[in-house]
C-alpha cells in the first residue's frame, strides 16, 4: 500500500529503476561529501554478549555438506594459542573466521597475525551462538559439527 504522508517527494528516486518517465536530470543524486568510506576500525569494538573463551566439547551437527566451514575467536590469550594450533587445519577446510571479540585495531592485527592466510571477519557472534547452542569460541563449525 503506497500513501502520500507529506516529507520529500519520491519522484526523484525512480530515475535509479526506471519508473515514471522521469528525466535523469530530475534524479536523486547524493552529495558526494556525504559518500565518506568506512573502515573496518568504524566496526569496532566488537561484543558478542552470549559467548565467552571457554572449553567447547564435540557436537555433531547436520548442515548441509556445501557450507563453507566457519570458526568463531576473540581477541583473548586462548584464542589466539588456538589460532596458532589450528591454522593448518582451518587453511585446508578454507574456513572463514568470524572475530566476535575484539575491541581495537590493534587486536584485529593480532588475531591476523596468528592466522596468516585465513579470512577474518570482525562480527557479532550473538544470532550464530543462539542458533548453534554455543556459550564459548573458539570453536571450528563445519557440517558435520562443532569442535575445539
Amino acid at each position: 500500500m503506497l500513501a502520500d504522508h507529506g516529507g520529500e517527494p519520491a519522484r526523484p528516486y525512480f530515475v535509479a529503476i526506471g519508473m515514471a518517465d522521469v528525466p535523469e536530470e530530475e534524479g536523486y543524486a547524493p552529495d558526494p561529501r556525504a559518500l565518506v568510506p568506512f573502515s573496518e576500525a568504524d566496526m569496532l569494538p566488537v561484543t558478542s554478549e552470549r559467548l565467552s573463551p571457554g572449553e567447547v566439547r564435540f557436537r555433531p551437527l547436520e548442515l548441509p555438506s556445501r557450507m563453507t566451514p566457519f570458526f568463531l575467536v576473540g581477541d583473548d590469550a586462548l584464542s589466539l594459542r588456538w589460532l596458532e594450533a589450528r591454522g593448518e587445519t582451518l587453511r585446508e577446510f578454507n574456513a572463514v573466521g568470524l572475530i566476535v571479540e575484539v575491541a581495537t585495531p590493534e587486536g584485529l592485527e593480532r588475531l591476523r597475525e596468528a592466522a596468516p592466510g585465513l579470512e577474518l571477519r570482525p562480527t557479532p557472534g550473538d544470532d550464530l551462538a543462539g542458533r548453534l547452542g554455543l556459550a564459548h569460541y573458539p570453536v571450528l563449525v563445519t557440517a558435520q559439527g562443532l569442535e575445539q
